[in-house]
């Protein structure tokens, strides 16, 4: 899969009019054929010399698993024998049996990930590669047709560090974003980072009105050592001063994103310190108790601990949600689905 321009240099260089780019990404993001052959207006010779060089479809659907609350986890098979998960989340609980008209898509962007966040389980068994830019826009196209429902929202928030593998999200982006791809407006699309800062300025030079979330976990130094490693070689005040640099360049709001861990950071203290980070860039903050991974040790606080966090963040002026987490029974948080069935458990 690749960007209108690059497919239509690659087709003038073999003796082909750039208008057959049209054609080709028509049929892959408009009718959403799942085979060459389904392009009956191209030449049978180009159809066949396509289907030998470049996959259609470079991951397939493994696994389902639904949830009371309607949210549904993929899991996908790469082409490598890898798998990735992609959750689709419904915008609220559907009521007496209705289905939600308005869906969030959380997608990967890397198998496994090396920045090994203590609470989270995509990076248990490490990094092993980058998603292509293929492989990230299939996730949404097959998550369409797997659910029957259309994409409203992205959040690149499922597997890796999507400012890692900068090259091929800014790649995906393209493809997601413009009127000859999947044509999802740039503001409902919001990049999450554990904070890598040169990324996140050049991010912020790009063209696209995308938002932005920030894993950040610890208001200061010494609680965020503990959770996010990444806050080692980029600490707190140098990753404010990359997302005041991304608000002269944007004009939405950033999003501090926030798990309430008992213990390490859910205390009135950590509250006050976290109301004072997230005032001075006008950031909102998204509180989310603990989702209970096997084989990590934290433990989620009580809803009333996490209620009393978030009043110190309201007497601050500061907007912050409760997020009680949808999919907690179909193991949503991210990499469970895939280290299952990686270790033959599914």
């Amino acid at each position: 899969m690749l960007t209108q321009s690059q497919l239509s240099e690659r087709l003038v260089n073999h003796g082909q009019p750039s208008y057959r780019a049209t054609q080709i990404l028509d049929w892959i993001f408009k009718k959403r054929a799942k085979a060459w052959d389904e392009m009956t207006n191209l030449p049978e010779s180009l159809r066949v010399d396509l289907a030998e060089h470049y996959p259609l479809r470079p991951l397939k659907h493994t696994l389902t698993k639904g949830s009371e609350d309607t949210t549904r986890k993929f899991l996908m098979e790469l082409a490598d024998g890898r798998y990735v998960e992609t959750v689709l989340i419904p915008a609220s609980p559907a009521l007496y049996g209705e289905r939600s008209d308005r869906h969030t898509l959380c997608v990967s962007s890397q198998v496994g990930c090396a920045y090994g966040c203590k609470f989270c389980a995509s990076g248990l068994d490490g990094f092993t590669r980058n998603l292509s830019a293929a492989e990230i826009v299939s996730q949404i196209i097959l998550a369409e047709e797997m659910s029957g429902e259309k994409v409203n929202n992205l959040v690149f928030m499922g597997m890796g560090e999507p400012l890692a593998n900068f090259k091929n999200l800014c790649l995906a982006l393209e493809m997601i974003t413009s009127d000859w791809g999947l044509n999802i407006g740039a503001r409902r699309i919001t990049v999450s980072t554990s904070g890598l800062v040169p990324q996140i300025k050049k991010l912020a030079e790009l063209p696209q009105q995308i938002r932005l979330a920030i894993s950040l976990h610890g208001p200061d130094d010494v609680t965020r050592d503990k959770i996010m490693p990444v806050n080692r070689k980029f600490p707190v005040n140098e990753l404010f001063e990359a997302l005041r640099f991304w608000n002269l360049q944007k004009n939405q709001k950033i999003t501090l994103e926030y798990i309430l861990i008992d213990g390490v950071n859910a205390g009135l203290d950590h509250a006050a310190i976290l109301a004072k980070r997230a005032a001075s860039i006008k950031a909102k903050v998204n509180l989310i108790p603990y989702n209970t991974v096997e084989g990590l040790e934290w433990v989620r606080p009580s809803d009333i601990a996490c209620r009393e966090f978030q009043k110190v963040l309201f007497q601050a002026g500061v907007s912050a949600t409760l997020r009680l987490e949808k999919g907690h029974d179909i193991d949503a948080a991210c990499g469970q689905l895939r280290l299952k069935k990686e270790k033959g458990v599914l």
